[in-house]
């Protein structure tokens, strides 16, 4: 009960102050219709009210999930599988990302069609699963996480010259929204599973850098749309 509490006060602590400067401007600045600013205020109830279902879901069903995953592939010595079950989970998280669908429905619309949203949607998600695979592998071979960074940054780079100038800040955006609330506490937890039962390893520090990958792989994927649309 003291956890759903917390996470109750930490809901009310991100949406409160949002939606009191909008009160605040609606009667100093912008004038709303009423119409308009009622729905508004119910947006911001149904929002509230769904953030808190959402979670208290992760706490008790996703992390937890997650992280038995993670510390239960290790133990069957199939490193193929590990890495594969990693691909295949950052593929199915990352479809439920909204906050991917909700890019994906924007450039849909934006571009009138020609990028659909379904293609940026799986090409993000394709992305992400190869390179949560990556970090899968990384964990298990202990790769620096610095030398993955710096070839894939670089790699990026060299695409960039390649790609529509109007698919850069596409792809960058992609990035950022992949890591939202469905894939971190998933992928984390994931990390963190995987990392915990391999002997000599730190599960913090092997966890976290698994994030810094998987935002890496949507860039590439829409830059890769960038050159076949191109």
């Amino acid at each position: 009960m003291e956890r759903i509490w917390e996470q109750f006060k930490e809901v009310a602590m991100a949406i409160f102050p949002m939606a009191a400067l909008i009160i605040i401007l609606q009667y100093t600045v912008i004038g709303l219709p009423p119409e308009l600013f009622f729905r508004f205020i119910a947006g911001v109830v149904m929002v509230g009210f769904g953030l808190f279902l959402f979670l208290v879901g992760v706490q008790i069903g996703l992390l937890p999930v997650g992280e038995m995953i993670g510390s239960t592939l290790p133990k069957t010595g199939k490193w193929s599988l590990v890495i594969g079950i990693g691909f295949i989970l950052g593929v199915v998280v990352t479809i439920a990302e909204p906050d991917v669908r909700v890019l994906a429905s924007q450039i849909d619309d934006v571009s009138g069609g020609d990028i659909s949203n379904t293609v940026l949607v799986y090409s993000v998600a394709l992305g992400v699963g190869f390179f949560v695979a990556v970090a899968m592998a990384r964990t298990l071979f202990n790769i620096p996480l610095k030398y993955i960074l710096v070839v894939s940054y670089g790699l990026v780079i060299l695409l960039m010259t390649q790609v529509p100038p109007n698919f850069i800040p596409i792809s960058f955006d992609a990035g950022g929204v992949t890591t939202g609330p469905m894939t971190v506490p998933f992928i984390l937890a994931l990390g963190v599973g995987v990392a915990s039962v391999l002997r000599g390893k730190s599960s913090t520090s092997d966890s976290f850098g698994l994030v810094a990958l998987a935002s890496i792989g949507p860039i590439f994927a829409v830059m890769l749309l960038g050159v076949i649309y191109g």
